[in-house]
């Protein structure tokens, strides 16, 4: 049941695409589990711009990150063991990754070497890291997702402290995504995949997490939510895997805005770049695109 009326919606265009020179179709075993084991030549997420407007991504079935210039041209950063999903640019312009085989690693964009900085929970493993976001304060909140769902709500969410102590915050999620934290700190919003919901958890300054709760329900589809992002005015953007849409929903959950793939349906991640930081950038795994659209500020209330 919706109690809101369908939203305006706006298109997109193909910014770039993957070269067909990166592009190497053949079944992989993260394809096997996550895409049916089909043969594919990339799944694209994680975008994030560097401070001189350069956008970054990840390849996770070939362990790949690529940068992409403001025209649209592709070169591959690094290529390792590892199947890299999320992705932040440091303030010193490193890249922080979780990778679903190896947890919290640091890439040098300039040599593409690897750095370990988290490769297990107290000595037991990941499920499998997923999406991150940082903190105003440096911490590092992490989705730990592996292949949970509503036939098994263990899902984690961790908090990475700057000085190393990593806090268990909800571990009954069944599949978190796409993370995004309030600037004051004050919650975090998290995409729960098969559940098809965003929720909502408040934080406290003791670390613990209480009255966790649902920020919004999805009317459902094939996927469910997966990538966050915050646009300049504190609303909330989400990639809408499966449906090949983008949601943009005010503070209070209402439905404001539906931004429409112009290719594939898998719209995983999505990030805002551009000279005035309105231009929306999102994922296309399917086809191995960077969608474009421009978001201009919402008008008046009514």
């Amino acid at each position: 049941m919706s109690f809101f009326a369908p939203p305006p919606r706006l298109g997109t265009e193909v910014f770039t695409r993957l070269p067909d020179r990166y592009r190497r179709p053949r079944p992989t075993e993260w394809a096997r589990w996550n895409r049916g084991g089909r043969e594919i030549d990339s799944f694209l997420e994680g975008p994030c711009f560097d401070a001189e407007g350069r956008l970054y991504v990840t390849d996770i079935p070939f362990g790949r990150i690529f940068r992409i210039s403001a025209a649209g041209e592709w070169e591959q950063v690094a290529e390792y063991d590892g199947w890299p999903n999320g992705l932040k640019v440091l303030p010193d312009g490193g890249l922080l990754v979780t990778d679903y085989k190896r947890g919290l690693i640091r890439i040098d964009p300039a040599t593409g070497g690897i750095t370990p900085l988290l490769e297990t929970a107290r000595s037991e493993g990941f499920k499998g890291l997923n999406d991150l976001c940082l903190g105003a304060d440096g911490s590092v909140f992490l989705t730990d997702q592996g292949q949970t769902g509503l036939h098994d709500p263990t899902g984690r969410v961790y908090r990475l402290r700057p000085e190393g102590r990593l806090e268990l915050l909800i571990g009954t999620v069944p599949s978190p995504n796409g993370i995004v934290v309030a600037p004051d700190l004050s919650h975090l919003l998290v995409a729960v995949t098969r559940a098809n919901q965003i929720w909502r958890l408040p934080l406290h300054a003791d670390g613990a997490v209480t009255k966790a709760g649902i920020f919004c329900h999805l009317h459902g589809g094939p996927g469910g939510p997966d990538g966050l992002a915050w646009d300049p005015e504190g609303n909330l953007l989400v990639a809408h895997t499966g449906v090949g849409t983008i949601w943009r929903l005010s503070p209070h959950a209402e439905p404001m805005l539906g931004i429409t793939s112009c290719a594939g349906a898998s719209t995983t991640n999505l990030c805002l770049g551009g000279p005035d930081g309105r231009d929306l950038f999102i994922t296309e795994s399917e086809t191995g695109s960077i969608l474009r659209a421009r978001l201009e500020a919402p008008g008046p209330a009514r």
